[in-house]
């Protein structure tokens, strides 16, 4: 008892770490492109480029290093990934050339996209499993708080101020202090390790991208952040150049977004427990698609809010149930490489502002928003399919844990319900 209330403790503090850290990204990296044009003098193409390179190579990094945390110990990559952040976030505050910005930008962004499969593996790892959906749902809570709380402070404070990166660079190396100096509670047994197969980071990349439930995750995950990752990139110029008052409605939908996260994440939680992942990944691929639509058809501040509260509903179920669904096919000895692997979805992130600009350039709003939804009824599918899937087959490099049935997990099986 006393254990897994130790256990419960260290989640918790990984909530609460998650929701620090991301307040102190969303008080300065809400501000890079203001800060490349007031600082730098850049245009709004060449900052579109120099920002989007960072996202692009953390995709490719983060599975390296979702294995790489199977095999060192996913507090000792944690540890230097936030430290990696901290040294970034100041480099960007006091850099004086584009050069200099841009490296430090390219290493926060990879710093990022290693922090979050490696985080969620971690809270994976010592989680108790039924309790594992509740946990992540109140970090994704955590996370959308910081979100809310930190622009507002970037604002109070002056956008994109020196003081505020080196104030968000000493949150991340005291927090990369307090996980060093905090024992993780749970670890894999003498008699699991030596049992585990001594395989390359790698041979255990390979390993995860074969498991074709994966593929299939990786495929839909990345049209689902197609979708909502960036809506605001593409929502906020069609808003400014189609509807009366487009920009006073925006921040209203801003708002309206950020309310109905942190107001809905329990009843959805509640849903995904009783309807199971699958099916409510699949309800939220179909709320992204009504949203979509109300987004066209709607004229005025009304029918765009109605859609922004649908559209929020759905991102609400499927950021959690995609994480339980990856939860549910993978085992101790290989969450951070699934976890990893899985995270090659987040070039949506470049997707979704790329090609819905394009459609919104060459056919206007309704070739953006039909192509949204069309990612949506996609991703539906590919999900319905993954679930379907059978587990790789056994060979000698696979665990015996990784091949038998109770790696899939009782969250990827209620999902059949």
């Amino acid at each position: 008892m006393a254990h897994e209330k130790q256990r419960l403790n260290y989640v918790l503090f990984l909530i609460a770490g998650a929701g620090l850290v991301n307040v102190a990204r969303a008080m300065t990296l809400s501000f890079l492109a203001i800060k490349l044009q007031q600082t730098f003098g850049l245009g709004p193409a060449m900052i579109g480029m120099l920002l989007g390179i960072g996202p692009l190579v953390g995709a490719v990094v983060a599975p390296f290093a979702g294995s790489l945390s199977d095999k060192v110990g996913r507090k000792t990559v944690l540890t230097l990934t936030l430290l990696s952040m901290a040294l970034a976030m100041v480099g960007m505050g006091v850099a004086e050339t584009v050069i200099a910005f841009c490296i430090a930008q390219v290493v926060a962004a990879v710093a990022v996209a290693i922090n979050e499969p490696v985080s969620r593996a971690l809270m994976s790892d010592v989680c108790p499993e039924p309790l594992r959906l509740k946990y992540f749902s109140w970090r994704y809570m955590a996370i959308n708080f910081g979100f809310a709380v930190g622009p507002l402070i970037g604002i109070a404070a002056g956008a994109a101020s020196t003081t505020l990166f080196v104030i968000a660079g000493i949150v991340y190396a005291l927090f990369a202090l307090a996980l060093y100096m905090l024992k993780v509670p749970v670890q894999l047994s003498e008699a699991e390790h030596a049992s585990a197969p001594k395989i390359s980071v790698l041979q255990s990349i390979k390993m995860a991208i074969r498991d074709p439930r994966l593929a299939f995750f990786v495929g839909g995950g990345t049209m689902l952040v197609a979708v909502y990752g960036q809506w605001s990139a593409t929502l906020a110029p069609y808003l400014a150049g189609n509807i009366a008052g487009g920009v006073e409605i925006f921040a209203y939908i801003v708002s309206i977004n950020g309310a109905v996260v942190l107001i809905g994440n329990p009843f959805a939680r509640r849903f995904i427990e009783r309807a199971g992942a699958l099916n409510a990944l699949v309800t939220g691929c179909l709320l992204f698609l009504v949203g979509e639509l109300g987004f066209l058809a709607s004229s005025g501040l009304w029918g765009l809010a109605i859609s922004m509260v649908i559209f929020t509903i759905g991102e609400i179920l499927v950021v959690p149930s995609e994480y339980m669904l990856v939860d549910g096919i993978s085992n101790d000895r290989n969450r951070g490489s699934y976890f990893g692997a899985h995270s090659f979805s987040t070039v949506g992130n470049f997707v979704g502002p790329t090609f819905g600009g394009l459609m919104l350039g060459a056919f206007g709003g309704p070739g953006m928003f039909l192509l949204f939804a069309g990612f949506s009824i996609i991703s539906a599918i590919l999900f319905a399919i993954g679930t379907r899937m059978p587990p790789p087959k056994a060979s000698v490099e696979l665990a015996p844990a990784a091949a038998s049935s109770g790696a899939v997990g009782p969250h990827l099986r209620g999902a059949y319900a």
